[in-house]
């Protein structure tokens, strides 16, 4: 079973607060969602598999340790997810990335697929799914279903802020996709938008409306 990991450091909480502010503007948004997903990123890749190595430090040979196995591709779910990879690649810097383009129909409230650009290898690769926000939670699975019929095997998740509707509705359609999150807020409204929330994620990214 997928397993839901909270991570409620307190340097992330501080910044999660400046980015739920209506006040803050585009470019402190921006930046601050970098720095969230940087933060997030070293816990996400807590568990990444290691190797011993050899190595020669200034004063003598020693036995260290390296990273082994998979390489990594992260996988921004656009729009709003492009606001999340920098902080990853900060941390992961030879991982590759994909893009996923999916919209929410405003009526419905369902995901639709309308861009979709992945490393030939995505099969091999460890894949880190981002987007700020889960709320229906329809994008996410959808994505991830994208995914694994391209061969993807190992996938994990990383948001912001989610619904427990989001998490709920995402645990049932893959029950072997680990999620992270910021924060797990009150609940969705009418219009499909989580409570307390942020706002829209996309539109405060880039200015838009």
């Amino acid at each position: 079973m997928s397993k839901v990991t909270q991570i409620a450091h307190p340097l992330i909480l501080h910044k999660l607060s400046l980015i739920r502010d209506k006040n803050t503007g585009s470019k402190d948004f921006r930046d601050l969602v970098e720095e969230v997903s940087m933060l997030l990123a070293y816990e996400v890749t807590r568990d990444l598999q290691m190797e011993d190595v050899e190595i020669e430090t200034p004063i003598c040979k020693a036995k260290c340790k390296m990273l082994a196995g998979k390489k990594i591709a992260i996988v921004p779910i656009l729009r709003a997810g492009l606001g999340m990879v920098d902080g990853m690649l900060r941390l992961i810097p030879a991982a590759k990335v994909g893009h996923i383009g999916l919209y929410r129909d405003e009526e419905t409230l369902k995901p639709v697929e309308y861009f979709c650009k992945l490393p030939q290898d995505i099969a091999e690769r460890d894949i880190i799914v981002v987007d700020p926000m889960l709320a229906t939670g329809g994008s996410a699975a959808d994505a991830i279903d994208l995914l694994k019929k391209k061969g993807a095997k190992y996938i994990r998740l990383v948001c912001l802020i989610s619904s427990p509707e989001g998490v709920k509705a995402v645990m049932d359609r893959h029950p072997d996709v680990d999620i992270y999150l910021a924060s797990i807020d009150e609940k969705l409204n009418e219009q499909g938008y989580i409570v307390p929330g942020l706002g829209d994620a996309g539109d405060r990214l880039f200015g838009t409306k």
